[in-house]
């Protein structure tokens, strides 16, 4: 029995194609993302000043690459690991207006990531950001962005089906927005990866509500850094928690799979609590948050969505490494090989 792949795998083209195939769901998504949201695209870096503030810090325990340049007294850079912070200094230094936005193509290198079918210590997504009031940092406000972000998703799915007709259209005409607290309330006994998996495959794709934030039990749905998503504010109904992850039903691996890790950005009084909560009050003193502290960044929503992941859930494929040129243990590419699949 295979160990890596599902049993019977065989994919739907082969790898020219396959190739043909990515452009164009990366070119079509981006195109619809970017007219959805108003978005416009941006030039992103690909490293930061280590110590500013500035690189996403995840679920807190992962390593940045971290080099030094000799040309610059060697002061310590930082491969990103994502761009949630840059792109709202991003906002603020180019002056968009409120319902307007960016958007990027976000490199990283997470090389404490497990490698597994969906996972890889390359990391590819679009990361966009849009400028925002005070009045739309509520819990409707975010469920209509999710619903525009979706309809990208539909759209691009009808599109690659008919550019390549072996990919055949699965996505609900509806995603389903699930608060992680009813999440754990209706299964106590599954830890949250188990919940997911349940959920997605009972609606097709979701949008799980509050993550970050403890739940009934004490504990958190996921991972999420104090100081970019809001995952604390009150958002009626005895809930918390204005962020959440878009999942869909992977029917190859028959699994469920992450697409999307979005939310309302912290303002400067979420800022403050939620890094109370964690015990981080010293990032006050960075750079980036400072500039927050001081008012000079705007009210914001933003997220990133998966470019290697979405190829791979439309193209049903099973593995990522058939969509991505990363790194992989010998077994699994021995594997592969053995069953004739193309790892790139």
């Amino acid at each position: 029995m295979p160990k890596y792949f599902p049993p019977g795998y065989t994919p739907l083209m082969e790898q020219k194609q396959t190739e043909r195939a990515i452009k164009f769901i990366k070119d079509t998504f981006e195109r619809e993302l970017s007219g959805g949201l108003r978005l416009s695209r941006v030039t992103s870096p690909r490293f930061v000043l280590a110590g500013s503030g500035i690189n996403d810090d995840l679920n807190g325990v992962e390593r940045p690459v971290r080099f030094q340049v000799g040309n610059l007294e060697n002061q310590e850079m930082e491969v990103v690991q994502s761009l949630a912070k840059w792109k709202r200094m991003a906002l603020a230094d180019h002056g968009y207006a409120p319902g307007t936005g960016i958007y990027t193509d976000m490199d990283a290198i997470r090389p404490d990531d497990v490698l597994d079918a969906i996972h890889s210590i390359y990391v590819d997504q679009w990361d966009w950001e849009l400028t925002i009031t005070e009045a739309d940092r509520t819990l409707d406000f975010l469920k209509a962005v999710v619903r525009k972000i979706y309809s990208a998703m539909i759209r691009t799915e009808f599109l690659v089906s008919e550019m390549f007709p072996v990919c055949r259209p699965i996505l609900p005409k509806q995603i389903t927005f699930i608060h992680t607290e009813d999440a754990q309330r209706e299964y106590p006994h599954l830890e949250p990866e188990e919940r997911e998996r349940v959920l997605a495959k009972r609606y097709g794709a979701i949008f799980l509500i509050g993550i970050g934030s403890p739940l009934a039990d004490g504990k958190s749905h996921g991972g999420r850094a104090p100081d970019y998503d809001d995952w604390s504010t009150p958002s009626g109904g005895g809930y918390t928690g204005l962020n959440g992850d878009i999942v869909v039903w992977d029917t190859v691996r028959g699994d469920s799979m992450e697409l999307s890790s979005m939310g309302i950005r912290v303002d400067r009084q979420v800022l403050l609590h939620q890094l109370a909560i964690r015990g981080m009050e010293e990032r006050t003193q960075l750079y980036w948050h400072q500039r927050l502290l001081r008012g000079e960044l705007p009210l914001c929503i933003g997220g990133g969505f998966g470019q290697s992941r979405l190829c791979m859930y439309l193209l049903k494929k099973a593995h990522i490494g058939e969509v991505q040129a990363s790194v992989w243990p010998s077994d699994v590419r021995d594997e592969a090989k053995s069953l004739g699949i193309f790892l790139l």
